[in-house]
């Protein structure tokens, strides 16, 4: 004869006026969901800001203040070939921002770069920046997309939306 102790279920443990009411009018506490439209087109903004300024503003030259500012920041003499292996580096940056290849390490790179290369900049060659001293607003407003993209809004993604 087994005397086994069967344990009633617990009921209400948490009292009426503490559990939340929902009426027919309103909706049901929900994920936030983005649009995974929005984290493709910053990606791909984010990827053109790396293309357009490596290719067409160092490597080609069209804006030859960039030379200037790797001049004023890294020296005269080699300052061509800085500028086109930065050029480089960034047009490489764009295809890894695009490829999704370890993607929050990428994110944390370009955080790092962009701060480094505009801390610098504000420094050594204030007279050369397109915005003056106000070109760090620009680089932060910049480091937060990069943000925003990589480690708030790809959360709020559904799995299929992601890249």
């Amino acid at each position: 004869m087994s005397f086994a102790y069967r344990q009633k279920p617990i009921k209400n443990i948490i009292p009426s006026a503490a559990k939340p009411r929902y009426h027919s009018y309103q909706n049901l506490p929900t994920k936030k969901v983005a649009p995974p439209n929005l984290h493709k087109a910053l990606t791909l903004f984010i990827a053109a800001v790396w293309f357009v300024n490596g290719l067409l503003c160092k490597v080609l030259n069209l804006v030859p203040r960039h030379e200037q500012i790797v001049a004023r920041i890294l020296g005269n003499e080699y300052a061509r070939q800085l500028t086109i292996a930065i050029g480089i580096a960034e047009v490489v940056m764009a295809v890894w921002v695009l490829s999704a290849f370890k993607a929050k390490y990428n994110a944390i790179v370009q955080i790092a770069l962009v701060s480094c290369m505009n801390i610098l900049e504000y420094i050594f060659a204030p007279d050369l920046l397109l915005w003056g001293r106000g070109n760090i607003l620009f680089a932060s407003v910049f480091i937060g997309v990069i943000f925003y993209n990589e480690f708030i809004l790809k959360k709020r993604l559904q799995p299929k939306d992601i890249r």
